[in-house]
């Protein structure tokens, strides 16, 4: 049966639209580059900034530098500098768009609810994840990590919570909102998913399924933003993800390592297109799984604004 448009579209692409006239989708996406060129120097300046404030902690610069750069602290640092990538297009959306924050999925109803469970789903959609490359042989969960400290994994906590929920913003409540204004919703989920997944090509260890994994990713945040009706869930998925993934099971986080991990694991070689190799768990068949059967699920979930 086809639907009115008004059903079609979630509240806040008929919002946003209503504020501004959307543009052709090819406008969109130069658009899209230069707010993304824009983000990565403020990035950049931020990280700057907090590596001069951790040098200025000690005297010996050459001694500092290289401690940053051995450390978590560095990896702790760059997450959050995302919090530019928030400012930017928080910034961008109001200055430029006459975009609110409701426009970009922050409301207020619902809102601590759609995070926790949002965090619950991201951990046990993972570990499932985890689970299958467990039960194929192609990860060893090799106990308890000895590097695990409290403070550096608050530290991390903070930081992916930033980290996840910027990427969503960037994507999911500025870009896929922004092409759905003039173009179909479908146009809209399937760009901000080739965009998200793009972002990522510089990535160590970058391989062509784990391409197809972080369009899958992208398919499913967009699913997920359009059916919960805002950016809490989606947004505290995203950051459980990366934790769990980082600092919980001690798997690379596309293609990242960090040390402060409570488990330890291997992924074992000759298995990599199960675990995914040197991108980590995203860039192997385990993830396109569970992805696969999160979409699924979405799609077949009644959305909290639809009636059937």
């Amino acid at each position: 049966m086809k639907m009115e448009m008004s059903s079609q579209k979630p509240e806040a692409v008929i919002l946003a639209s209503e504020k501004k006239k959307g543009m052709n989708w090819f406008i969109e996406i130069l658009v899209f580059l230069i707010v993304f060129l824009v983000v990565g120097i403020g990035q950049i300046l931020f990280q700057i900034l907090g590596e001069l404030l951790l040098i200025s902690r000690n005297a010996d610069y050459q001694a500092a530098a290289a401690q940053i750069g051995g450390t978590d602290i560095f990896a702790v640092l760059s997450l959050f500098t995302n919090i530019a990538m928030i400012l930017i297009v928080f910034a961008f959306c109001k200055l430029i768009q006459k975009r609110n924050p409701v426009t970009l999925g922050f409301t207020r109803k619902g809102a601590i609810k759609d995070y926790l469970i949002g965090l619950a789903a991201g951990f046990l959609v993972f570990s499932a994840a985890v689970l299958i490359c467990v039960l194929t042989g192609a990860l060893k969960l090799d106990g308890f990590a000895e590097n695990f400290g409290i403070g550096m994994f608050v530290l991390f906590v903070l930081g992916f919570m930033i980290q996840g929920m910027a990427e969503e913003v960037l994507c999911r409540g500025y870009f896929m909102v922004s092409v759905g204004r003039r173009n179909p919703m479908w146009a809209a989920v399937l760009l901000n998913a080739l965009v998200f997944a793009a972002m990522h090509l510089l990535n160590s260890g970058i391989s062509v399924l784990a391409f197809v994994n972080l369009v899958l990713y992208g398919l499913f945040a967009s699913i997920y933003f359009i059916k919960g009706g805002n950016i809490w869930g989606v947004g505290a998925f995203h950051s459980m993800w990366n934790l769990v993934q980082g600092n919980v099971y001690g798997i690379l986080v596309s293609g990242m390592s960090v040390d402060c991990t409570v488990l330890k694991s291997t992924a074992v070689e000759g298995m990599e297109i199960v675990n995914g190799g040197a991108f980590g768990l995203e860039g192997g068949l385990a993830v396109t799984v569970v992805l696969l059967l999160g979409i699924g699920f979405l799609l077949w979930r009644k959305g909290s604004n639809q009636k059937k």
